[in-house]
This record gives C-alpha cells, sequence and structure tokens, in this order.
C-alpha cells in the first residue's frame, strides 16, 4: 500500500474508491489506465477495510448491571454478534 493512501482518511478513501468504480463501469478509459486506476482502488478498499476492523475492534458497549447504576464495557467482538 503506497504512503499517500496509508495517510487518507475513510471517507477520503472511500470517496476515491466510489469515482473510481464510477470510471470503471463507465469504461471510457483506455485499458492500461484501467488497470492503473484498477490497482489503486484495490489499495483503497484494502485501507478501508482496515480502518473498519480498527474501529470496530475499539467500539465497547456500554451495559448496566443487573444491580442497577453499574456500568461496564464488553468489547463488541464478545457481544456474540
Amino acid at each position: 500500500m503506497t504512503e499517500d493512501v496509508k495517510k487518507l482518511s475513510f471517507e477520503d478513501a472511500l470517496e476515491e474508491l466510489e469515482k473510481i468504480v464510477k470510471q470503471l463501469e463507465e469504461g471510457r478509459i483506455p485499458l492500461d489506465t484501467a488497470v492503473s486506476v484498477y490497482e489503486r482502488g484495490v489499495q483503497l478498499r484494502g485501507h478501508c477495510e482496515a480502518k473498519l476492523k480498527d474501529a470496530s475492534s475499539r467500539i465497547d458497549k456500554i451495559i448496566e448491571s443487573p444491580e442497577g447504576g453499574n456500568l461496564s464495557l464488553i468489547p463488541l467482538d464478545e457481544q456474540g454478534a
């Protein structure tokens, strides 16, 4: 993955990826360019997936204990969802 992709926010990477998909779907670019654009799209997709995985691992669910008043955190991956 290139350094410029690593520096992108999730939102910026997703926006660029959407533009790439649109370009490829239209089919109006030369084959060599399409291959390069596709490679960039793969990098962006991987970056977005890594960002989502990181965010998901940091999300905790706050629950109230049966006794009331006490709060605890349960990591998202332990919620059974």
